[in-house]
């Protein structure tokens, strides 16, 4: 069972590495179809009309940096779950591809909050005097990020150790 999920982690990783930056240049060439997938899910008071293009670029340029910090992490979580399908448990590859998920999902935590910040200034740039928009929010989705990353921090750790142990056991067998 353990080798079947973790295959089935290491191919929806792969699934993912592919649809999300397919999805950005998508969005780049629909320039139209990434201001309404921005207009129905930033919920900010922006006045929509008054954005315009070179907003919008700016705006998937912010997104596409953001969700790089995840891929990259992806790309580290599926190595990993690989040498989980092929039976590799205890190794220092896994260890350090555990830990760098976890560094960057830690990064993408910090990131979440500064990328709704530069959205709303982004997006209510052309506004009133007096209407501009400042938003920054750290909530319970960016604490579960944080806290899954150090419980994968603990465990690249003790997969060290396991390898140690394992290394131990073969020698006096």
């Amino acid at each position: 069972m353990t080798r079947r999920l973790s295959l089935l982690v290491s191919w929806g990783c792969l699934a993912l590495l592919v649809l999300i930056p397919a999805g950005l240049l998508f969005g780049l060439v629909r320039l139209d179809l990434f201001a309404e997938l921005a207009q129905n899910s930033v919920r900010l008071a922006i006045q929509w009309r008054t954005v315009v293009d070179w907003q919008l670029y700016a705006l998937w340029l912010a997104t596409a940096l953001y969700l790089s910090i995840g891929l990259v992490g992806l790309a580290f979580l599926r190595r990993a779950f690989a040498n989980f399908a092929d039976g590799e448990l205890f190794n220092v590859a896994n260890s350090r591809d555990l830990r760098r998920f976890a560094v960057l999902l830690l990064i993408q935590a910090v990131a979440t909050p500064v990328h709704g910040a530069v959205t709303s200034v982004l997006l209510s740039m052309n506004h009133p005097g007096g209407q501009k928009i400042l938003s920054i929010g750290f909530g319970s989705p960016e604490l579960k990020a944080t806290g899954v990353a150090l419980v994968l921090w603990v465990m690249s750790e003790l997969l060290v150790e396991g390898s140690r142990l394992q290394s131990e056991n073969r020698q006096f067998v």
